[in-house]
């Protein structure tokens, strides 16, 4: 019941999330690169020669998280492999057609939203923007830990319950 309420919300997120990430990436990465040019001009020619390559790790990297929590958050973890394929499927689609469906259901021109492009322009902003896909899997991984150290303690705890009551 709880999946169905929120694989919207979850798919809408990502959704947006994809988006943004595919359309500015690239700015994102230029205005880095750029960046370090001024300090390392080696390391800055290094990466305008590997623009794409690095760009695609970047877009990659968000499009693995997503395709890793979404599918998770929405079925569980008994997940089928065909049903986590076709929420990985849909939102790759979703990605993909973006701009006909912005422009076709929301009246929006990709030239518009490729406009807020500017922001990313900002070494500050496009570093924090190229390092959130990492920084959100530190967190889960971080939350994961946590949690798996809170089982191990509770089953300790419970034997230890279970020896004193015997």
């Amino acid at each position: 019941m709880r999946a169905t309420l929120l694989t919207p919300i979850y798919l809408g997120a990502s959704w947006v999330l994809t988006v943004t990430y595919q359309l500015f990436t690239d700015t994102a990465v230029k205005s880095i690169s750029s960046n370090i040019n001024l300090i390392s001009p080696n390391v800055g020619s290094w990466l305008n020669s590997n623009i794409q390559t690095v760009v695609f790790v970047y877009a990659f990297t968000w499009i693995f998280v997503l395709s890793s929590v979404i599918p998770s958050a929405i079925l569980g973890k008994q997940r089928s492999t065909l049903i986590q394929y076709a929420v990985v499927l849909t939102l790759t689609l979703i990605a993909f057609f973006m701009a006909d469906i912005l422009q076709t259901i929301v009246g929006i021109r990709i030239d518009q939203v490729l406009g807020a492009a500017t922001l990313f322009e900002n070494p500050v902003v496009a570093g924090f923007y190229l390092s959130a896909p990492f920084l959100f899997m530190i967190s889960l991984d971080i939350h994961s830990k946590k949690k798996q150290t809170q089982e191990v303690a509770k089953k300790e705890i419970f034997a230890k319950w279970e020896k004193i009551r015997q």
